[in-house]
């Protein structure tokens, strides 16, 4: 059962990376598509905001797929929706024809991040899901550490529209891996925490439900940035070409991966010495925050400082986005924390939403990057300080907190 465990844990590592893949496409090989498709900054946030806004709406309806469909036939259905939608970014002609396949995009990936978390609790302990998180989270790391020396090679030979079909393509590939080893486990909810289904209205109720989606919201807005626009603004601001980007941008998403990992095995490491989960998470999540002022001065710094600012930056931001996927899994039955997870989500991606419009206005009103990285590197210290607020203790949320299902 161990070593299931932690193959179960590394099948949807590859799913997430083949999601930050698809997704960091465009990104990638955007200066080649605007030979094509001339693009201006705003045009290039709505771009991402229609990403946003399907996936948004997707994370938390794709919560409760997963909580309704179970975990093997949900991700597989997302997997699939996904894929297709990637693919169709090659068929595009126009802004609008990629703004609606950023759309199906969003709209498929959206149950990913849910999916993960609702097998994170059938299958992991308490004391282990931190690890095993970070292990899946890893993957967004190994996906955008493989996007920009991959589409660079294919854009070496190939048009820009086969990025998107090979992209399509590999998350079809994973759908036979899925398939062939995934089981949900037959296992009792631990004791204590809340039993039977329950509606967004009530989960909404709770203000740990939205501490989680405040704090989700303003640290997803920095994350969002990175994500989409770090490519960018090597090729506006210091001048990268295609090869410089492949060569390069991949640095900050590996040292990403490596806070995935060390965020996980750090709280991990808290409760194995005794911590409890309330302190085991929060030393863990103020630590991360703590790193990531940082960004203010990237603006300021030479390009190979620049480069390690922002290893610092996505270190600090995963490290975080590990261990606040993993706190619904400390507050909730396994039954419903799909759904708690996509109502989170829905925040962390409404605030890209936000931010990556407002980038965009920022960047073509003339004031440039340094005001864009001046807001962003306060979103994760306000966040802590709201999780601190709103969570005072991480643990169980009793069946008596919810009167409806207090007899269940």
């Amino acid at each position: 059962m161990t070593a299931t465990r932690w193959r179960i844990a590394l099948l949807l590592s590859a799913a997430i990376a083949i999601s930050y893949l698809d997704r960091q496409a465009l990104s990638v090989a955007v200066a080649a598509i605007q030979r094509d498709i001339p693009l201006s900054n705003v045009q290039f946030s709505h771009l991402q905001v229609a990403f946003l806004l399907a996936y948004a709406v997707m994370y938390a309806g794709g919560g409760a797929l997963v909580d309704a469909l179970g975990t093997r036939r949900g991700l597989l259905v997302i997997m699939i929706a996904w894929s297709i939608a990637a693919a169709t970014h090659g068929l595009a002609t126009g802004f609008r024809s990629l703004l609606l396949s950023r759309f199906l995009l969003g709209m498929g990936e959206g149950g990913g991040f849910p999916a993960a978390t609702k097998a994170v609790a059938e299958w992991f302990p308490a004391h282990e899901r931190s690890t095993a998180m970070g292990i899946i989270n890893a993957g967004t790391a190994a996906g955008a550490v493989l996007a920009p020396p991959a589409i660079a090679a294919i854009l070496g030979v190939a048009s820009w529209r086969w990025v998107f079909v090979a992209t399509g393509a590999t998350g079809l590939a994973w759908t036979f891996w899925w398939v062939r080893d995934y089981r949900t486990p037959e296992a009792p909810p631990e004791p204590g925490q809340v039993q039977g289904r329950m509606p967004w209205t009530r989960l909404l109720g709770l203000r740990e439900v939205w501490g989680l989606i405040i704090a989700k919201f303003l640290s997803d807005a920095a994350w969002y940035f990175y994500l989409f626009w770090l490519p960018k603004y090597l090729y506006d601001v210091r001048s990268f070409d295609v090869k410089q980007v492949g060569a390069y941008a991949w640095i900050p998403y590996a040292a990403a991966g490596v806070g995935c990992l060390a965020g996980g095995w750090f709280s991990s490491r808290l409760l194995e010495r005794g911590a409890s989960v309330d302190m085991a998470r929060k030393i863990a999540l103020g630590a991360s925050a703590a790193v990531m002022p940082l960004i203010i001065f990237v603006t300021y710094a030479p390009t190979s400082l620049a480069i390690v600012l922002f290893s610092v930056a996505f270190f600090g931001q995963q490290s975080w986005s590990t261990l606040v996927m993993i706190v619904p899994t400390d507050l909730f039955d396994r039954r419903i924390v799909a759904s708690v997870a996509g109502l989170v989500g829905f925040g962390g991606a409404m605030g890209g939403v936000v931010f990556n419009l407002a980038v965009g206005r920022i960047l073509d009103s003339g004031l440039g990057y340094g005001t864009v990285f001046g807001i962003v590197g306060t979103f994760h210290v306000i966040a802590f300080i709201v999780i601190l607020l709103t969570i005072p203790v991480i643990r169980p949320i009793a069946p008596l907190s919810f009167p409806s299902l207090a007899n269940h």
